[in-house]
């Protein structure tokens, strides 16, 4: 029997003003300040969002209260190329600890120029979810998905410019 292939993976990618060491810090350091606080399962609001840099460690987010939600592992930490996290959300939008049950997304680094990097995320193997997969294949692909965080995060290395009309 032939194995039929599984989900497309969702893939998303964008250009930053900064070196490949800068963008990789920024993405694992400040994931907080571009991950929108209106994704949260806690009962309350989030006060930070912590990546522990290191295989094995865990995204997460903390909540006012102290309430944490771990909704994600480090499988693959490769400084400054490379990620891979499982994704411990299930399409009822609950923790998954399985891994078995979870998909994983990669974050990929490349220098194009000296102080220029492309980020790609590829988000893939939706269905180790189960049934269900497609809603979480479709809100990581949606605008309010990787793209919304893809922006914020591009966003952190725009430069606002003063206005140079005269006055």
């Amino acid at each position: 029997m032939i194995k039929q292939p599984g989900p497309a993976p969702v893939r998303h990618s964008v250009v930053v003003e900064a070196t490949i060491a800068r963008a990789f810090k920024v993405f694992t350091e400040d994931f907080g300040s571009f991950k929108p606080r209106e994704h949260n399962l806690l009962a309350v609001p989030i006060a930070e969002t912590i990546f522990e840099r290191r295989v094995g460690g865990h995204v997460y987010d903390r909540g006012v209260d102290g309430s944490e939600c771990r909704w994600a592992r480090v499988l693959a930490y490769d400084p400054p190329h490379r990620l891979v996290l499982s994704w411990d959300i299930s399409p009822r939008w609950q923790i998954e600890t399985n891994l078995n049950k979870t998909s994983e997304w990669e974050v990929r680094f490349t220098a194009e120029t000296e102080k220029r990097t492309l980020v790609e995320i590829e988000h893939r193997n939706f269905e180790r979810h189960g049934e269900g997969w497609e809603g979480v294949r479709g809100g990581v692909d949606s605008d309010q998905g990787w793209p919304l965080y893809l922006q914020r995060f591009q966003d952190l290395f725009t430069v606002e410019r003063p206005d140079n009309a005269a006055g």
